[in-house]
């Protein structure tokens, strides 16, 4: 199937249903509620009135727009390349059929957080073409349940696209995950402001069959991909540290050492509360100290004796 029939059919099933006339609207699309402009825009991909003239024809107005000049700087705008949409049907591939656009009496598709289609609509123009396993599970992702649109992150018209580049992804990210640049710009965090990880070192944006969006199956894989020495299997283990590295620490970052979410020993009381008397009911107090102390092997111990059984050395 080729683009334009493959466009076609992602956006006009509606249209086709419909029976809509475009030249009705004629004339009033600046300020059209969205249902309306994407019915129209829905017909036009249906009836296919792409521009004999291609790219030349919306440069015949577009041409002093720095912005979409910019276009031909990055590979969305590279004509030798055939995978790339100046290959095929140019700036209709993404923006639809011009039709009579030329004259103001029909829309085109726009993008990002400002335009009046919906994100699905938006995205389905994206992934005609950007099929593949990183997205094969884009339809249950967060990123897509939360409509948000592959424009709001990713940018055509540039040399570089931002969110591919590790020194700006994580800028990109952070400017809708104000939480989590919060806890990454703590004492203790991952070494992502300095371009060392990045987000997708262990999330993927388009989704995956973990919580989370990891990229691993689950949050404790995802960990020891880095952090294998954490892996064992021990003679002793800490059931917790078994269950999800999250119920001790803090991902993103924490302003406690070891991106712990709580400083030892108020931690360990979370769920060692009856270790807090001894056996005439005495309370037991740490003075102040870690209980990391004395239990230094905290993810699990090999020690075969009792030691091992108190995660000590």
């Amino acid at each position: 199937m080729n683009a334009k029939n493959l466009i076609a059919s992602v956006l006009g099933t509606a249209a086709l249903v419909l029976g809509l006339s475009v030249s009705a609207q004629a004339g009033t699309w600046d300020e059209m509620p969205q249902a309306e402009m994407e019915q129209i825009l829905d017909t036009k991909f249906a009836d296919g009135k792409y521009s004999r003239q291609g790219a030349d024809g919306c440069l015949m107005c577009h041409r002093r727009n720095d912005t979409v000049m910019a276009l031909f700087d990055g590979v969305h705008g590279r004509a030798d390349q055939s995978k790339s949409p100046m290959a095929g049907l140019q700036c209709e591939a993404c923006h639809g059929p011009q039709g009579t656009h030329r004259n103001k009496s029909e829309p085109m598709i726009v993008f990002g957080g400002d335009a009046p289609l919906s994100a699905e609509k938006q995205n389905s123009v994206c992934m005609s073409c950007h099929q593949g396993e990183e997205r094969m599970a884009w339809h249950t992702s967060t990123h897509n349940l939360e409509e948000v649109a592959c424009a709001d992150c990713h940018k055509v018209h540039v040399a570089q696209d931002p969110i591919l580049d590790k020194a700006t992804e994580v800028e990109t990210c952070t400017s809708c995950h104000t939480r989590e640049k919060a806890d990454m710009n703590k004492r203790s965090s991952h070494p992502m402001q300095w371009g060392e990880m990045t987000c997708t070192s262990c999330h993927n944006p388009h989704g995956s069959m973990a919580e989370a969006d990891l990229i691993s199956f689950n949050l404790n894989d995802t960990c020891y991909a880095c952090h294998a020495e954490k892996r064992g299997p021990f003679l002793w283990e800490h059931q917790p540290v078994v269950d999800n590295c999250a119920a001790c620490h803090n991902p993103h970052g924490s302003v406690n050492d070891g991106m712990l979410t709580q400083r030892a020993p108020q931690l360990c009381l979370d769920c060692h509360q009856g270790h807090n008397a001894d056996r005439d009911g005495t309370s037991i107090h740490t003075a102040g100290q870690s209980c990391l102390n004395c239990h230094t092997q905290v993810h699990g111990s090999n020690h075969p004796d009792r030691a091992g059984s108190k995660l000590q050395r």
